[in-house]
């Protein structure tokens, strides 16, 4: 049995959409905090159980019978929450549950020196995984290109990209992250191919651009300049602490930038083109989708 965690959020409910087909349905169990939420998932004979990363017990009955626990990672830290204890109860509810192997959806620049706070939490996600006992796999995923999207904000009606200095990142889309998923995670199952110990190599679209370069293609596609426009560090966080933003989320967002200039999220690695059989989803292909869903 495969159980996969967060199956009511964008990329598990993807995940789960992505296995059926490649693995028997009835092999797979969205385990998600309500539900209701995931009814869908059960048109397509999929068990949907409640398990809520903050219930332990609920957890363990959630992974009963599992043989692969795909854990798709918290992000509790941006509400305040504890992302670090989620995930030891759900590493720990796959243990008990007899598990053969667990997989963690994690990110690129997932390491303990990482300035990009949500890159703290994998690092450490991924050490509980090395001491749980039970073979264990992590997804490094590419920045989300929906970020990259959510960094341009205004842009197509005020024509200026308005955010601090930044680096090339690697954009990737959710669509891309979660059919590789899938397809990770059924070689496993099926014990077809690779068996992905460990981290894997970055899962990342074919190229590393910077928000300059997202404005450039944004002009190219609207027909009018988009100027990018960088304000300091200093005044991006006083801007943000006048707007209330909690000093949790302020951390994130300018340790985004930070982590970009170092280069932490820069690197292009074909593993995810060799997973899908097929170009990822380019960034201008996710800006051209944004500029025709603001125009509906």
């Amino acid at each position: 049995m495969i159980i996969v965690t967060g199956a009511s959020g964008h990329l598990g409910h993807a995940i789960v959409e992505n296995l059926v087909g490649r693995v028997p349905a009835n092999q797979v169990v969205a385990s998600v905090r309500d539900p209701e939420k995931a009814a869908d998932l059960s048109a397509l004979s999929v068990e949907v159980r409640h398990g809520d990363f903050d219930d332990p017990e609920s957890l363990r009955r959630a992974f009963e019978g599992a043989r692969l626990v795909l854990i798709v990672s918290s992000n509790a830290r941006s509400t305040g929450g504890d992302p670090l204890a989620q995930h030891r109860a759900a590493i720990e509810a796959a243990r008990a549950a007899g598990a053969e192997r667990i997989i963690y959806t994690s990110q690129m620049a997932a390491s303990p020196s990482s300035v990009f706070p949500p890159a703290l939490d994998h690092a450490a996600t991924e050490d509980m995984l090395r001491q749980c006992g039970v073979a264990w796999t992590s997804l490094r995923h590419g920045f989300y290109a929906a970020s990259g999207i959510m960094l341009m904000g205004d842009a197509l009606k005020t024509g200026v990209i308005e955010a601090p200095a930044d680096g090339k990142i690697a954009w990737t889309a959710h669509a891309d992250l979660a059919e590789a998923d899938a397809a990770i995670v059924a070689k496993i199952f099926l014990g077809n191919g690779e068996r992905f110990d460990g981290p894997t190599p970055p899962l990342t679209g074919s190229e590393a651009l910077d928000l300059a370069d997202l404005a450039g293609i944004a002009s190219a596609l609207c027909s009018r300049p988009i100027r990018r426009q960088v304000p300091s560090d200093e005044d991006f966080s006083a801007k943000l602490a006048a707007r209330g933003v909690a000093n949790t989320v302020a951390s994130i967002a300018l340790g985004l930038y930070v982590a970009s200039r170092r280069g932490e999220f820069a690197a292009v690695d074909p593993m995810l083109e060799r997973l899908l059989n097929r170009p990822p989803i380019s960034m201008r292909d996710v800006i051209a989708d944004h500029i025709a869903a603001s125009r509906d």
